[in-house]
């Protein structure tokens, strides 16, 4: 049962915890098994055949397919776990970063240069931020 987290009204952000763990374990799993060379060759062979040797939701699996890595998150993935997605694609992790905010990988970079994203509107969902979704209860 989800507890009641105060973390879970930050914006943008899934935090990994012992709940998200759970969720996500097979697929941490299968991004861990693509270490090993031979895994990785058989994926890029055949990703959905390889993808349904593991227990991992049909969501999930989808996520993979679509390299959506945002979704992976969402569904309980690690993203030190599925930068090995992005290694077998032949991605750095600042191409992986970049994919995942709608940017480049150099506007990532160069926002990142500058000192990463403002805080300003982005510290509690119902700030009144520019991206901020109403809150529930107002």
């Amino acid at each position: 049962m989800a507890l009641d987290k105060a973390f879970t009204e930050i914006p943008g952000t899934t935090v990994f915890d012992a709940e998200q763990s759970r969720k996500g374990y097979w697929l941490n799993q299968f991004c861990m098994s693509l270490m090993k060379a031979e895994n990785r060759a058989r994926f890029k062979a055949d990703e959905r055949l390889y993808l349904d040797e593991w227990k991992m939701s049909e969501e999930q699996k989808q996520a993979v397919l679509a390299r959506d890595l945002n979704r992976c998150i969402e569904l309980g993935g690690n993203i030190y776990f599925l930068a090995k997605i992005g290694a077998t694609d032949g991605k750095s992790f600042q191409q992986m970063a970049g994919s995942m905010t709608g940017m480049t990988e150099h506007e990532y970079r160069d926002m990142m240069i500058k000192g990463g994203r403002k805080i300003e509107g982005n510290r509690r969902i119902g700030e009144d931020g520019d991206a901020q979704r109403p809150r529930k209860d107002a």
